[in-house]
C-alpha cells in the first residue's frame, strides 16, 4: 500500500521569464541537463518513502530503464494517482524539461483524453488521467560529477525517456498517441491532439506529385500499428519509400517541415542538435502505406541511418493514432553512454 505524502515545498530554483506570444513562459536559468537534474531532485524530494522506493531505481536496472509501453499495461515506476499535488506537479515539471512547449501541450491533451475515452467506452475500464507513471534511474543529485542517470514519464499513449551523462542529454524514445484521434461536432474538430502529424504528412504527399507519390507509397494497406512496437529494442526496419535527395524543392521543404515537427517535440537545444545529426547522416526517406484518402487507415515513416519516426492511424476505424520518435542505435542514451564509459571505464 503506497503511503500518501503530505504536500511539502519544492526546492526553489533560479527563474527567468521569457515572453512568448503574449504569455510569460517561466524557464529555469540553467542548461538543459541542469534543468532536468533540478526537476528530478525536486520530484524525488516531494515523494514519501513508499513512493520514492517505486520511483527511484538503479541506473543499472537495464530491463526497467530500456522500457517502452504505450498500451494500458503494467509499467515500472510510481503512479501519479497516488501522489499529493506537490509531487504530481513536480512530475509534470520534470516532463516539461524533456518536451518543447507545443509537445508539452500535446502531452497534456493526451493525458486528459483518457477521461473522454473512459466515457466513450461506457466507464467499464476505469481509465483515468492519473494513470501515468514516473521513474528516475540513478542519482540526479550526485550527477554534477557527470555520472549517468535518466528518467521516464509514461502511461497510455505517452512515453518520454531521457538519459543524462557528462552534462549531455540524449533523447528518445518519445511516443505520443491519441484515442480518439479526432472528436468532431458538426464537422468541426473539437479535439485533435496529433493534427499536425497528419496534416503535414498529407501536405508532403501533395507536394511530391504523381511520380514522387508513386515512390513514397509502398503498400496499399497499412500495418495495424507502428512497426517498432512497444519494445525497448527495435527490430530491423528496411528503408523504403522516396529519398529526400530525389524530392523537388517544394517536396523537400515539406519533408523538412515534417521532420522538424517531430524533432521539435524536443527542447530547442536538443531539436537543433538532432536536426544537425540527422542531416549529417543523409539518405532520409519517407514511406507511406495505405490509402491516401483522408479517413482511411494509413501509416507513414521517416527514416535515416539512426532515425525512425513512425505514425500509424488504423485502429478504431482509423480514429486511433500512434506516433513515435526513435533513434535505433542511440535510444535510451546509448550514444552518450558509450562516450561516457569510453572516457571513464571505471564508472560502469
Amino acid at each position: 500500500m503506497i503511503r500518501k505524502a503530505r504536500p511539502g515545498p519544492v526546492p526553489p530554483a533560479p527563474w527567468t521569464a521569457i515572453d512568448v506570444s503574449g504569455y510569460t513562459e517561466i524557464m529555469v536559468a540553467e542548461d538543459l541537463a541542469g534543468r532536468m537534474r533540478s526537476a528530478a531532485v525536486a520530484l524525488i524530494g516531494a515523494l514519501d518513502d513508499g513512493q520514492r522506493e517505486l520511483a527511484a531505481r538503479p541506473f543499472g536496472d537495464t530491463a526497467s530503464r530500456r522500457w517502452l509501453e504505450y498500451r494500458p499495461e503494467y509499467r515500472p515506476g510510481a503512479c501519479l494517482a497516488d501522489f499529493p499535488n506537490t509531487a504530481r506537479k513536480a512530475a509534470f515539471r520534470l516532463l516539461a524539461t524533456g518536451l518543447s512547449g507545443p509537445a508539452y501541450a500535446q502531452a497534456m491533451g493526451i493525458i486528459a483524453l483518457e477521461e473522454t475515452l473512459d466515457r466513450l467506452e461506457g466507464w467499464v475500464r476505469g481509465r483515468h488521467s492519473g494513470d501515468y507513471w514516473v521513474s528516475v534511474y540513478g542519482d540526479p543529485a550526485g550527477s554534477s560529477g557527470g555520472g549517468p542517470w535518466g528518467w521516464r514519464f509514461e502511461g497510455h499513449h505517452l512515453s518520454v525517456s531521457m538519459t543524462v551523462a557528462g552534462g549531455r542529454v540524449s533523447p528518445a524514445p518519445v511516443f505520443l498517441g491519441a484515442n480518439p484521434h479526432r472528436i468532431s461536432h458538426a464537422g468541426h474538430a473539437v479535439s485533435r491532439p496529433l493534427a499536425p502529424e497528419e496534416d503535414l504528412a498529407r501536405a508532403l504527399l501533395d507536394a511530391l506529385g504523381p511520380a514522387g507519390r508513386s515512390a513514397a507509397v509502398v503498400s496499399g494497406s497499412a500495418p495495424s500499428d507502428i512497426v517498432s512496437g512497444p519494445r525497448g529494442d527495435i527490430p530491423a526496419v528496411e528503408p523504403c519509400g522516396v529519398a529526400a535527395a530525389d524530392a523537388g524543392p517544394a517536396a523537400r521543404a515539406a519533408l523538412d517541415g515534417l521532420l522538424a515537427l517531430y524533432l521539435g517535440r524536443l527542447p530547442d537545444e536538443l531539436a537543433a542538435a538532432e536536426y544537425d545529426r540527422v542531416s549529417a547522416q543523409g539518405d532520409l526517406r519517407f514511406a507511406w502505406a495505405g490509402p491516401t484518402t483522408p479517413g482511411a487507415g494509413h501509416y507513414y515513416r521517416l527514416q535515416a541511418d539512426d532515425l525512425l519516426i513512425e505514425y500509424d492511424n488504423t485502429q478504431n476505424g482509423a480514429n486511433h493514432a500512434h506516433t513515435v520518435l526513435r533513434r535505433p542505435r542511440s535510444d535510451f542514451g546509448a550514444d552518450i553512454l558509450a562516450a561516457h564509459y569510453a572516457a571513464a571505464p571505471h564508472s560502469r
